[in-house]
């Protein structure tokens, strides 16, 4: 008696929580939840990348709150939406596809982000789908908030930096602390000071982002209201980003830089940004115009719309849109798959070439220089020196594919790894059709890196036309290696790096054709 108890109790639960689902809902829900199933198997490589990103990474680590606040939501609608009636929506299908495109494009390009994007874009599409656009009219904001599961924000780490350094450097000189600044460097008589990638403010302005959208919903029916919550909770932080750092420089230039990087780490970490966030709700309450007991949805507007209406005639059956669904998954999974093998032939060795007029030297920087070239399958350094003077560096990476782990010009690979101490300062003046940049070192040796991508006949120092190229290989099943070459020259007393630089291309002649022959291509 007492082991059935338990399970007679549980079953009990769970005939309730059945019946408080209308009879008209049921097979719907039961098909999406089998489909949804699907769908995270399918794709349980992404989800976990996405789910490893949330657990492991200070910058994400909001998104665990995600799931939760999306159920409730979805429960806080629940009433009004019962009053909806399901329907099969077959354009539904259509938006499904084209996400599973999108997929197949970010699987293509190693874009991680796209491909995440897009298993998300295919639970939502999956919705209109089985459920129609009446239950997704009523559902639009909980589908819309499901972005927030993408860990995204790394890419714009770099332009962040740059604005906290500015935003630094302007209160620096309102409160008379003599500073000098270079990229993201600053210089005080107290210290040389990096606003690094930590200190670029992404992990608050994301998070915030996500709770002004969640408060924009809930708390205006205005849409300039809710547009203006959102640009100061855009704005704010930056600033405030900006304030935390311009504090952390100023109390060295008083206590020392010691006791300034305690003070950082016990009270300018999440503490002053929940003084922020506190600050910008406030200033908000008093523009609220949704009141606390108004319904999420109107469910009469809703069906009383004539053109939701005319969009519910496109009505087939379910096994149609479902059978329509599988072949569209089956199909971006097998594409993808015929892609990933696909693997050209590299030589077993590639060397650099002799360069007239210049000779190999001990590859021996001022600062350690190593540019990240992940899951190359050949990786080259050298160092070449000619009789006048000029130095130059020069790292070559050869790849037999590209995908996961393996992308050329994928976000944090080349000049500037992700993580190093090598910071952007600024654009140079390209060369040869490559892309120039200027990137220092915390000892302040600064260095002039020329990139250029070698896919098939393309030769481009963009990372975006490498991109595309990449993606029309994958689709039309080519088999190419793709190459990187970076030359670089330091800045020195009495030296010239674009002077280097130069006068090495002028004896190498065409970059485009030199990568050929170190992989014994010509």
């Amino acid at each position: 008696m007492r082991l059935d108890a338990p399970a007679s109790a549980a079953s009990r639960l769970a005939e309730r929580a059945v019946e408080t689902i209308p009879a008209n809902w049921r097979t719907p829900l039961a098909r999406l939840g089998a489909v949804w199933f699907v769908l995270l198997l399918a794709f349980l490589r992404d989800w976990a990348a996405m789910a490893h990103q949330w657990w492991d990474s200070s910058t994400y680590n909001h998104i665990l709150l995600i799931p939760a606040i999306l159920a409730w939501l979805v429960a806080s609608r629940w009433n009004e939406l019962r009053r909806l009636e399901p329907a099969i929506w077959w354009p539904g299908a259509v938006l499904f596809g084209l996400s599973a495109f999108a997929w197949v494009l970010g699987s293509f390009a190693g874009f991680g982000l796209l491909r995440q994007l897009a298993v998300v874009a295919m639970l939502q599409s999956s919705v209109l789908a089985l459920l129609g656009v009446r239950v997704a009219a009523g559902c639009a904001f909980p589908l819309f908030y499901l972005f927030f599961l993408v860990p995204f924000g790394d890419e714009i780490i770099p332009s962040l930096q740059m604005v906290t350094a500015r935003i630094t450097m302007a209160l620096l000189h309102v409160t008379g602390v003599p500073a000098s600044i270079e990229g993201v460097f600053v210089t005080t008589p107290r210290g040389y000071f990096e606003v690094a990638e930590a200190c670029s403010g992404v992990k608050f302005l994301i998070a915030m982002v996500a709770y002004g959208t969640l408060v924009a919903n809930l708390c205006f029916r205005s849409w300039p209201r809710r547009a203006a919550l959102l640009a100061t909770c855009i704005v704010v932080p930056i600033l405030a980003n900006g304030v935390r750092a311009w504090g952390t420089i100023f109390i060295a230039q008083y206590r020392g830089v010691a006791f300034a990087q305690g003070f950082d780490h016990i009270f300018y970490g999440w503490v002053f940004f929940a003084i922020v966030m506190a600050v910008v709700m406030g200033m908000s309450w008093r523009f609220f115009d949704r009141p606390l007991d108004a319904p999420a949805i109107d469910p009469h507007v809703i069906s009383a719309s004539p053109c939701l209406a005319r969009a519910t005639r496109a009505v087939v059956s379910p096994l149609a849109v479902i059978a329509a669904l599988g072949l569209l998954l089956a199909a971006a999974l097998a594409w993808s798959s015929l892609a990933q093998r696909l693997s050209a032939s590299v030589p077993a060795q590639v060397f650099l070439p002799e360069v007239p007029g210049w000779h190999r030297v001990d590859y021996d920087p001022a600062y350690p220089w190593q540019p990240l070239h992940g899951g190359s399958d050949h990786r080259l350094v050298g160092r070449y020196e000619d009789n006048t003077g000029h130095v130059v560096d020069v790292s070559y990476a050869l790849y037999s594919h590209q995908g996961e782990g393996a992308e050329a010009g994928s976000f944090g690979q080349g000049a500037v790894p992700l993580g190093s101490k090598w910071a952007w300062v600024s654009s140079a003046p390209p060369l040869a059709g490559g892309s120039a940049e200027r990137i220092q070192a915390p000892t302040g040796v600064e260095r002039t890196a020329i990139t250029w991508y070698r896919s098939g006949p393309i030769l481009t120092g963009s990372n975006l036309r490498l991109k595309l190229t990449n993606i029309a290989d994958r689709l039309l099943l080519r088999e190419r290696t793709t190459a990187t070459l970076i030359v670089s020259a330091e800045q020195l007393p009495g030296t010239s790096s674009e002077g280097s630089l130069a006068a090495f291309l002028s004896s190498t002649g065409d970059p485009g054709a030199w990568m050929d022959r170190i992989a014994g291509k010509g």
